[in-house]
């Protein structure tokens, strides 16, 4: 984690909170609702466990949002509240939260891993704006490949062309 969201880490959810579930290969972020209780979306796929269907949610266009037990969604692996974005933008009262979150169980929404993902989702539960670090670092990544690619295109296109003089 970056210094600035190393702040905002706690160990005991509060309601409102955004959690970040660590998988093998990624972040599942969950918004908790108190008792136990998390908001978070999954791929419409039924009877999947919900670690299984929260990796098979990378490939997914369709997601169903769902209240779910904390344990259930972490399994074996590890969580803690990162309220990461509290320094920058301003939560919503925790029952205008909460309220915005119940109003979505059940629901089925668009789910894109860049545009629209399980972090967009809970931020914006809480900030009423969505944003995605994860997201964000690979768009990022995705347009440094980009870049470097048309370099290298651009640096063989004017070698060949100086090669083609020299002959």
């Amino acid at each position: 984690p970056h210094i600035l969201e190393m702040a905002a880490y706690s160990d005991d959810p509060r309601p409102g909170d955004l959690i970040e579930i660590f998988r093998p290969a990624y972040q599942h972020w969950a918004l908790y609702l108190g008792d136990g209780y998390i908001i978070n979306v999954a791929p419409i796929e039924e009877g999947s466990s919900a670690r299984f269907a929260s990796a098979m949610s990378v490939f997914s266009r369709k997601a169903r949002v769902r209240m779910q037990l904390l344990k259930d969604v972490v399994g074996d692996d590890t969580y803690c509240v990162n309220n990461k974005y509290d320094g920058i933008y301003t939560p919503l009262p925790v029952k205008e939260i909460i309220r915005r979150a119940q109003r979505f169980i059940d629901q089925e929404v668009s789910y894109d891993v860049l545009g629209s993902n399980c972090e967009h989702f809970v931020t914006s539960l809480r900030y009423g704006k969505a944003v995605s670090g994860q997201a964000d670092r690979a768009i990022a990544a995705a347009g440094v490949v980009t870049v470097a690619a048309g370099a290298i295109s651009l640096l063989s296109l004017l070698c060949s062309r100086t090669r083609e003089r020299q002959y």
